[in-house]
C-alpha cells in the first residue's frame, strides 16, 4: 500500500448476528473505519498535491473522474483506500439493514428513525433496568455538573460521564423530532428559547436529549403512551434513518 495506513487496523469486521450488542459494535467499528479511511484519503492528497477531495469522492462516478486529475503517484496511493471505503460502506448498509429489522414490526415516533431506535435499544440493552428518570438521565451523560458549597448551588457544563454513543444519537434525534413532532411536550417547553443564539441552542439541544432519553424510557417501559408524550407514531419500515 506504500504510504497508506495499516490495513489490519481498518479492516471491516464480519457481522456477528449472535446478539444485538455484536451488531451495534460492528456498526460502530465500520462507521469509524469508514470515516478514518475518508480522512486519510483527504490528508494524502492535501499533502502531496495541495488539493482537497470532494464529498463522496470514493464513489464509482466521482472516482472515475477524479482519478484522472490526480498524479499517478497519488492515484496509486488512493486506489486501495477507495477499495476500503467501498467495503466499509457496503458493510454499513448490510449492518444497518440487520439493525432496522429488529424494530421493523413496531410503530415508532415519527422522525426518530428505525436505525436510531435500534441503536438506542442496543446501547441501553434493557430499558427496565432503570428504576427512575434520574437513572436514565445520568446514563446519557447529559446531566449538568454541580459546584455547590454551603447553601449555594451552582451548575456547570454537562458532566459527559455517561454513554457517549447514546448521547450523540440522542442529540441528532432531537433535531429531527423538533421538526416532525410539533406536539412533543419537550418541544413546546423549549420552543421559545430555541429562537435565541447558537450557543444557547446547543445547550437546549443537550437538555432536550436528556428529556428524550427519559421519554423513550417512559414509553419503552409502559410508563407513558406516545399520545401522552405528544408523539405521533409511524410504521418503522417507513422510518428508515439515512447513513
Amino acid at each position: 500500500m506504500g504510504i497508506g495506513m495499516n490495513s489490519n487496523r481498518f479492516a471491516s469486521p464480519a457481522p456477528k448476528n449472535s446478539n444485538g450488542a455484536n451488531l451495534d459494535g460492528s456498526a460502530s467499528f465500520s462507521n469509524a473505519s469508514y470515516a478514518d479511511w475518508r480522512t486519510h484519503g483527504q490528508a494524502l492528497r492535501i499533502e502531496f498535491e495541495h488539493e482537497t477531495l470532494p464529498s463522496g469522492w470514493a464513489g464509482p462516478r466521482k472516482w472515475k473522474r477524479l482519478s484522472l486529475q490526480c498524479s499517478s503517484f497519488v492515484r496509486e496511493q488512493l486506489e486501495p483506500i477507495v477499495t476500503q471505503i467501498r467495503a466499509c460502506r457496503a458493510q454499513l448498509v448490510k449492518l444497518s439493514a440487520a439493525l432496522e429489522a429488529r424494530v421493523a414490526e413496531q410503530m415508532i415516533p415519527t422522525g426518530l428513525g428505525s436505525l436510531t431506535l435500534a441503536l438506542l435499544d442496543g446501547e441501553v440493552c434493557n430499558w427496565h433496568r432503570f428504576k427512575h428518570r434520574k437513572a436514565i438521565g445520568s446514563y446519557t451523560g447529559c446531566c449538568p455538573s454541580e459546584y455547590s458549597t454551603g447553601g449555594v448551588q451552582r451548575f456547570g457544563p454537562i458532566d459527559r460521564q455517561g454513554n457517549k454513543h447514546m448521547r450523540v444519537l440522542l442529540v441528532e434525534a432531537v433535531w429531527r423530532l423538533l421538526k416532525w413532532q410539533p406536539g412533543w411536550h419537550a418541544r413546546q417547553k423549549y420552543l421559545a428559547r430555541l429562537k435565541h443564539g447558537a450557543s444557547l441552542k446547543k445547550k437546549i439541544a443537550v437538555a432536550l436529549a436528556r428529556q428524550l432519553a427519559i421519554d423513550l424510557w417512559r414509553w419503552r417501559t409502559g410508563r407513558a403512551t406516545a399520545a401522552e408524550l405528544g408523539w405521533t407514531l409511524k410504521n418503522a419500515i417507513e422510518e428508515t434513518t439515512p447513513l
